[in-house]
């Protein structure tokens, strides 16, 4: 828009009448994509598995926090329960101005503090008080910045009030106050004034919930974070003042508790009365979460092998974070759907049955192209393999059959997966993995029965104690209950029967009769060569001796396990269309989220075209195209340069491929004007800002290449 007045002025420009269209997230989601069918249809499957995906885990959360909750809960109701009543009971029991301090061990995943801290916020604000302030060190860098936040958020809490002359008398203006304790106190005690005076009919400056006399919890955090003159400050200022309200710190801890009193000297810590709090370790949260999510047959969503290996590698090695690792899920939920046309099928068995039944035509030939279809196809004979390449009814008619398999493949394939876990969980060396994910993973992976870990673990088992024994089966009979398959009722009852014979008493263990018996000829007094003679006559029993009651259950027992091991859990890439329900893509995964910085400024340095995908910006390998943006053209000329490089040649070089592309008749002779000076210029302050160069007293005319090599 313009205007064709000559004179300055203020005008103004009405907007387009035209309403523009909002994109959705579903156009965002089939834009762009090669197989768009059912792109609608797969969207939404895909947010209504991640609604559900998300409902759990959060419920999960809630739950794993709940017994962390009830005991700062506990902490807060011996602290300040009888405030007001007893309050001089209350001061003398507060030795030496004492601040009650909860110091809470939260792990050394800081990424998911945030969404603890938010949580706590949230029960003590439904359960407590409606005071609970969280700071942040970056937003306290001095003592006045934390008093500040403090009483900005204890002025801005909800506090239900019956007239709006209430409300007005309770809140005290932020530009009016003065930021110290002692305004913190008389705010208190107005608070709490108004709520004695009021009548029981009219009486709602708390809610019923909360506790009366409601004390002021303020939450640190990232307690490491902050400056210790700031925290020693507040905690000085704070328990000059503590008779005259009820105040709890809760410190936010990633590393240790030491922290406490490497930041605070003993006369500040002593005016702290610390009682510490622990929290679940990241990694068992991960298991608990892994169970949820990838042990079970409720969600069809799964993750192969490596995929897997990838988010637990992120885990383990980075981050410690299972927020992180949920999103990662997410980002894997969502490249399946968008990807996998086929991914249409990853629902319910009944939603799956109907969806089958409407299959297009390209779709029957996405699943004949499936691989792991192909290799079934090979398995049959000919006349079925021409129905199940020519035929979409009968080729619809076979994926309702193998879908259903492989849901009873789910179903069958976790609980024995747990029960053999329970089997190896707790061997010498842990030749399987001491966690169920690393099981997990040699599962997928091949076919776990052919490995020497696997062996290994077999002839440990085969050497556990009637006691050991006799547990691990109790543990495996309650997995199989509490699973919904009911294939493994056969395996259910001779688990069952095995255990009753194990707990029978009149089997009794006659290896350990003779091991006591021989025991006691060891144990008489006797010369070297009697007792030499009796060793190796006891090794020969041993030898030639049959085997036990126990011993041979015990052998009839690892059989019958190791049978259920090779029948239910093969690898998946043996069970057909299982690309339907696995997302395999881990170096789309992994480009996502294993940044490699160097390379990608590297690539978008020397070939603009990867990320702008504008055809004018193509060019040959180690050509330098004058189209390309100024930085381009002045990093790709740095390359041709030593460690050195004098400004005024890489000047004349930039401007020579600059007027190259400006005008195609230009000389060498042209002088360099300002704005190719300034362009330069703007592209060598843009390099050193990214590191790869920096100036340097050897030379004033040159800079320093601070890289070697190609990238």
């Amino acid at each position: 828009m313009s205007t064709c007045s000559v004179s300055k002025g203020c005008f103004v420009f009405k907007p387009d009448t035209k309403k523009r269209k909002i994109s959705s997230a579903a156009d965002y989601f089939s834009k762009g994509n090669k197989d768009a069918e059912d792109s609608g249809l797969r969207f939404d499957t895909c947010q209504s598995l991640w609604k559900e995906i998300k409902r759990e885990t959060e419920q999960l959360q809630e739950d794993l926090n709940k017994k962390l909750f009830d005991n700062l809960l506990d902490f807060l109701r011996t602290s300040h329960l009888d405030f007001k009543q007893k309050k001089t009971e209350w001061a003398c029991r507060m030795k030496s101005r004492e601040i009650p301090t909860a110091a809470v061990v939260l792990g050394v995943n800081v990424t998911d503090h945030d969404l603890t801290c938010k949580r706590l916020a949230e029960v003590l604000q439904d359960d407590v008080t409606p005071f609970v302030v969280t700071l942040r060190s970056k937003e306290c860098p001095g003592i006045k910045n934390l008093l500040q936040k403090l009483m900005i958020q204890l002025m801005g809490c909800p506090i239900d009030m019956d007239s709006s002359e209430d409300e007005g008398s309770s809140k005290i203006s932020p530009n009016r106050i003065r930021y110290s304790v002692s305004s913190l106190t008389d705010w208190y005690r107005n608070i709490t004034k108004k709520a004695d005076t009021e009548t029981p009919c009219k009486k709602r400056i708390f809610s019923s919930s909360h506790w009366e006399s409601p004390p002021v919890v303020v939450i640190f955090k990232d307690i490491e974070s902050f400056t210790s003159k700031v925290l020693q400050d507040f905690i000085i200022i704070s328990s000059h003042c503590i008779r005259e309200f009820p105040l709890v710190l809760i410190f936010g801890i990633a590393t240790s508790p030491m922290i406490i009193h490497k930041l605070l000297p003993h006369s500040v810590s002593s005016l702290l009365c610390i009682e510490l709090f622990q929290s679940l370790s990241c990694k068992e949260h991960l298991t608990k979460v892994i169970d949820k999510l990838l042990l079970t047959s409720q969600f069809p969503f799964k993750l192969s092998e490596k995929v897997l290996q990838v988010l637990i590698n992120i885990f383990l090695y980075h981050d410690f974070s299972v927020q992180n690792f949920i999103k990662g899920f997410q980002l894997c939920l969502l490249e399946h759907f968008y990807s996998q046309p086929l991914s249409v099928l990853c629902c319910e068995p009944q939603e799956a049955k109907k969806r089958v039944n409407v299959l297009s035509h390209s779709q029957c030939e996405n699943i004949r192209r499936l691989p792991s279809f192909r290799r079934f196809v090979e398995r049959q004979i000919s006349n079925q393999q021409t129905v199940l390449l020519t035929d979409d009814r009968g080729l619809k008619e076979t994926v309702h059959v193998l879908l259903q398999d492989l849901h009873t493949f789910h179903e069958n394939y976790f609980p024995v997966l747990c029960c053999l876990h329970a089997f190896t969980s707790s061997l010498p060396k842990y030749p399987l993995g001491k966690q169920i994910r690393e099981l997990y993973c040699a599962c997928l992976e091949k076919k776990v029965w052919e490995t020497e870990e696997y062996e290994s673990a077999i002839q440990l088992v085969r050497m556990l104690a009637k006691d050991e024994l006799e547990a691990i089966l109790e543990k495996c009979v309650e997995i199989l209950k509490s699973s919904p398959a009911n294939h493994l009722g056969h395996p259910l009852e001779k688990l069952e029967e095995y255990l009753s014979q194990l707990k029978n008493p009149e089997e009794v263990n006659e290896d350990q009769e003779q091991s006591i018996s021989s025991l006691k000829e060891l144990q008489k007094k006797t010369d070297l060569y009697h007792l030499q003679k009796t060793l190796l006559e006891m090794k020969e029993s041993r030898r030639l001796k049959k085997l036990t009651k126990f011993e041979m259950l015990r052998f009839e027992i690892v059989g019958f396990v190791d049978g259920l091991v090779k029948n239910h859990l093969a690898p998946v890439e043996m069970q057909t269309l299982h690309e339907v329900m696995y997302f395999s893509a881990a170096s789309t995964l992994r480009e996502h989220l294993n940044a490699a910085p160097r390379v990608a400024l590297h690539t978008a340095l020397n070939n603009p075209y990867f990320y702008l995908k504008n055809e004018s910006l193509k060019s040959d390998a180690g050509s330098i195209s004058n189209t390309a943006p100024d930085i381009c053209i002045a990093y790709k000329l740095h390359l041709e340069c030593g460690r050195l490089i004098n400004l005024v040649d890489w000047l004349e070089a930039f401007s020579t491929v600059v007027k190259a592309a400006e005008n195609s008749n230009s000389t060498g002779e042209d002088q360099i004007d300002d704005v190719t000076h300034a362009r330069f210029i703007r592209a060598v302050s843009e390099l050193e800002l990214l590191g790869f160069i920096k100036s340097t007293k050897q030379k004033t005319d040159h800079v320093a290449r601070l890289t070697w090599g190609s990238c």
